[in-house]
């Protein structure tokens, strides 16, 4: 039997957040930039700033690689260190990046309102964009053949098929799909180092199962034998051989790992339990991340690719997405958390070209502050912060009030939670 809904069986809890408004105003989509009606931050419910502030991340990105222009239209900008790879890889990161962490809100259903207008374009250019990004007689087709970058940022193109799959698998074309599937078995020419790397070649292995492909177990067996190895405790994962101190564990290693699992159980691949512990581990996670977020919003500037943003509270925010936080972690608490988040990076507009697209950089433009694989496009796995999307609009996650999260409780002198390390 396939247990499809293991996953919604063992979810843990729920609420949601607010925080100071930035000077900045959004705008509406959803209809041409000239006509759009721009409200004020301090006017906006959580829910209304998030779909805002996605659909301005999105809709740059899709609206022209659904016309086979987004090579056209979108400037490459890479990071002053630059390692001299071939800069296509910029729109491979973009798109898949992009619509990794949007799959979830695309996966909700259509309606009148102003955000499922939105989401419907959103969904119509994500799929004519899947098509543009596979047909090799296209302008946007992307660099699935050159380079091994491409194993990275193919990961996170299968991880939004896994996540949306009635909604950006199902519809596409025949041809699409097999153009998309060949692109992926491809890939295997790649050999991922002993890193988080192992959990992209993983990832694409588990969509090709999902779909009914035939994939390679080794690619996954070893990925999860090895990630397993470098657990290092209470909630952490060393990336290779030796501990970073960085956001790795929650830009690739916590989710992939979880997702990858959900798969392999719902196949009966693997047994519950590896799954359960994997689980247990990325709540744990998710409570410290909820604690990186200062009294102000902010969050600690460690590690390498701090130019990928919000992206860092990805784990947090597949926490929050799927019902499973910690029991210490109300959703109101968290959704405040990853609101002022969001506001203390997003609030400056040098975070975006004139032309709309992510520049490189943290809370700005801070080109400095690239790594020598640092391409504009790499900038978009911020969207995985905005993975609570995918909770409909009257789910408690956006319902509940708001609460202080666990720092700006600190700091006022009021009662929190304490903390202790677990032993899983």
């Amino acid at each position: 039997m396939q247990r499809r809904n293991f996953i919604k069986t063992i979810a843990a809890t729920g609420a949601t957040g607010v925080v100071a408004c930035s000077p900045f105003s959004l705008t509406m989509a959803g209809e041409p930039e000239k006509k759009r009606k721009k409200v004020p931050e301090a006017e906006m419910s959580d829910r209304l700033y998030w779909t805002s502030l996605m659909y301005k991340i999105a809709s740059p990105v899709l609206s022209n690689m659904a016309k086979g222009e987004l090579r056209k239209k979108m400037t490459v900008e890479v990071s002053p260190n630059w390692d001299g790879r071939d800069k296509g890889v910029t729109y491979m990161e973009c798109f898949g990046r992009l619509m990794s962490g949007l799959a979830p809100w695309l996966s909700l259903p259509d309606d009148d309102t102003q955000e499922g207008k939105q989401r419907k374009q959103l969904r119509e250019w994500a799929l004519a964009s899947y098509a543009h990004s596979v047909d090799p007689d296209s302008l946007d087709y992307l660099l699935w053949r050159n380079e091994g970058q491409p194993l990275v940022d193919s990961a996170y193109f299968s991880n939004a098929l896994i996540r949306a799959p009635k909604q950006l698998w199902e519809p596409l074309d025949a041809t699409t799909k097999q153009r998309i599937i060949a692109e992926l078995k491809q890939l295997r020419r790649v050999k991922p180092p002993y890193t988080n790397w192992l959990l992209f070649a993983a990832m694409n292995e588990a969509f090709l199962m999902m779909v009914g492909e035939d994939y390679d177990p080794m690619r996954l067996d070893l990925t999860i034998k090895k990630i397993n190895e470098w657990y290092v405790g209470d909630g952490w994962y060393a990336d290779g051989e030796r501990f970073h101190f960085d956001y790795y564990n929650s830009f690739v290693i916590h989710p992939m790992l979880v997702e990858v699992l959900e798969v392999l159980v719902n196949r009966e691949v693997v047994k519950e339990d590896t799954y359960r512990l994997a689980l247990q581990r990325i709540r744990r996670y998710a409570e410290h991340l909820e604690r990186l977020v200062s009294p102000e919003g902010t969050f600690p500037p460690f590690g390498r690719s701090l130019t990928y943003r919000t992206g860092a509270f990805q784990a947090l925010s597949l926490m929050a997405l799927r019902k499973q936080l910690p029991e210490k972690l109300p959703e109101g608490q968290v959704r405040a958390a990853l609101t002022a988040v969001h506001k203390s990076i997003f609030s400056n507009p040098t975070n975006f070209t004139d032309d709309g697209f992510l520049t490189i950089g943290f809370a700005g433009h801070q080109p400095e502050l690239g790594d020598w694989y640092s391409n504009n496009g790499s900038m978009y796995i911020t969207s995985e912060s905005f993975l609570p999307l995918g909770l409909p609009a009257d789910d408690s996650f956006w319902t509940v009030e708001p609460q202080d999260w666990t720092a700006r409780k600190a700091f006022a002198n009021v009662r929190f939670n304490k903390d202790y390390p677990v032993e899983y």
